[in-house]
């Protein structure tokens, strides 16, 4: 009797919960143009043939997500970079990290991959990680956003984090590159949350870089609203997955209570510090928190506000998006949303998976899959579908003016250019661990740059030379930008041609010479 009882256990667990009697199927692609279509799949030939997972635990999204999450840090590679710091106009310390490609790209051209990562990650997140080893090693330059608050060792000096739609730290970082290199190719490439960011970046009628010709979003949810709805239900062990990610957010929250809950802020925005630590959902720390500090009256304003469904429509260069369909975080329904906006919309071309999980996708083998995914591959050779032909044509650079939130979002504006200021003093460059490999920590606007910056060099002095190259730009902040407004504002109807608004604070980044990322003071006065 106990012999048919495990064997009857051991069936349940191979078949419904491994799906080992699955097999590995080819992609669906959904794209309003057949001509277009056939271009890219001629350029990507890989998604014309199947994708394979790892035979025995591959075809189960669940685990596919548990061993992303948890099990591949065990293996994960070293990359070699630099991080850069930036200050917004609202306070807030934005970093992010550059690595240079270690071959020449197929093309010939200079592309940079401007990637942001998922729901509380940064650029030591093992999928990340992946995708820059590959991606260098396929003569892509790399620069990767951290998230505000999720590194320990880069503090949080305004008294917000990040959010879902809050897309002023990927602007600033974008910009930042841009004037870094000023002839490059970008390529926008966002993951899950950071996924639904490049998008909404892509949407909005902000001032852009021309400088971006293309976007990739990887499993990332559409509409933010139903999201945590789903994930509010037991079906397919979703509140699970919401409990894990609301649990992750109140650390970082944690980590940075000092200033996140100073006395002002608590009285402005009327948040209880223990309300918010006992909050069991990501619904609710986002109604007792998020919206809160984002200037919103209500969750479902904020939640319209923060997604990129409303901006799909308005995208106008090419744009692939991949998800799978066993995401246990991104339910089947929500693909609907990109399925319908891909076949009205020319610039979009969706790739639907069956099986991949939510940023899983590891391939090969029995037991033991592939070093890299096939999320790392196909990444890599969907960005050289997008490149192509772009290696000579020429670039005249453009940048985000400076303005008030709702003018950034709503309609392009007039810049206020102001007179350039003497450059400032050169400091001494401290190096600081990053990756187990001494690293510099620098900031500097390079308007007197050359087309192409100096190539990474992780030796110290000529990391001073070059850095104390670039440093040309004013060392103040523009005091004609507006500040964060905290009002909320009422998120039109879906029907509506216009966009709901996102209180975003202004994208300016403020340049500076080099910093001490000790305390919260790592910014010295001028």
């Amino acid at each position: 009797m106990l012999t048919l009882v495990f064997v009857a256990v051991l069936l349940i667990f191979l078949f419904k919960i491994l799906n080992v009697n699955n097999y590995p199927e080819k992609s669906l692609l959904y794209s309003a143009n057949v001509e277009v279509l056939e271009a890219f799949l001629k350029r990507v030939p890989e998604l014309s043939e199947p994708y394979i997972p790892t035979r025995f635990w591959g075809f189960s999204g669940h685990i596919q997500t548990i061993i992303q999450g948890v099990i591949s840090r065990l293996h994960c590679p070293l990359v070699n970079g630099h991080r850069i710091y930036l200050k917004l106009t609202d306070g807030a310390t934005v970093s992010y990290d550059l690595y240079q490609s270690v071959k020449q790209h197929p093309e010939g051209g200079d592309f940079t991959l401007a990637v942001c990562p998922g729901i509380g990650n940064n650029s030591e997140s093992v999928y990340i990680r992946r995708i820059v080893f590959n991606a260098q090693k396929n003569g892509y330059r790399i620069a990767v956003l951290n998230h505000i608050g999720t590194l320990a060792t880069v503090p949080v000096t305004s008294p917000r984090i990040f959010n879902y739609g809050n897309t002023s730290d990927y602007a600033a970082m974008v910009k930042d590159v841009v004037r870094r290199y000023r002839n490059t190719r970008i390529v926008v490439v966002g993951f899950s949350m950071g996924g639904n960011l490049v998008t909404k970046y892509i949407g909005e009628p902000r001032v852009k870089p021309s400088n971006v010709i293309a976007g990739i979003s990887v499993c990332q949810g559409y509409d933010a609203y139903r999201a945590v709805c789903y994930l509010l239900e037991w079906k397919g062990f979703r509140r699970m997955y919401i409990y894990a990610m609301t649990e992750n957010i109140k650390a970082i929250i944690r980590r940075w209570t000092p200033v996140l809950f100073h006395d002002d802020v608590k009285r402005v925005h009327g948040i209880n510090e223990r309300q918010v630590f006992n909050a069991g959902t990501l619904f609710e720390l986002d109604d007792l928190y998020t919206r809160k500090v984002s200037g919103f009256n209500n969750i479902q304003d904020f939640y319209r506000s923060m997604s990129c469904c409303h901006h799909l429509k308005n995208i106008k260069i090419p744009m692939v998006f991949l998800n799978s369909l066993d995401d246990p975080v991104v339910p089947p329904p929500l693909l609907e949303i990109i399925r319908d906006a891909a076949l009205k919309n020319d610039s979009l071309i969706y790739i639907e998976q069956k099986f991949g999980g939510h940023l899983g996708f590891y391939e090969g083998g029995v037991f033991r899959s592939n070093p890299l995914t096939w999320q790392d591959r196909i990444i890599v050779k969907i960005g050289h579908a997008l490149v192509a032909g772009h290696c000579n044509k020429d670039i005249k650079a453009e940048y985000e003016d400076v303005a008030d939130f709702r003018s950034t979002l709503l309609s392009p504006v007039t810049s206020n250019t102001a007179a350039p200021l003497a450059p400032p003093p050169a400091r001494k460059t401290e190096n600081i661990p990053f990756f187990e490999t001494p690293v510099t920590s620098e900031l500097s606007d390079v308007d007197g740059e050359s087309d192409s910056a100096p190539a990474l060099d992780m030796d110290s002095d000529a990391l001073d030379n070059d850095s104390d190259a670039l440093d040309n730009d004013s060392d103040v902040q523009d005091h004609d930008s507006a500040s964060f407004d905290t009002d909320s504002d009422k998120c039109l109807d879906e029907d509506s041609d216009s966009f709901p608004e996102a209180l975003n604070p202004p994208n300016s980044p403020v340049p500076r010479n080099r910093y001490k990322a000790i305390g919260l003071n790592i910014f010295p006065e001028a």
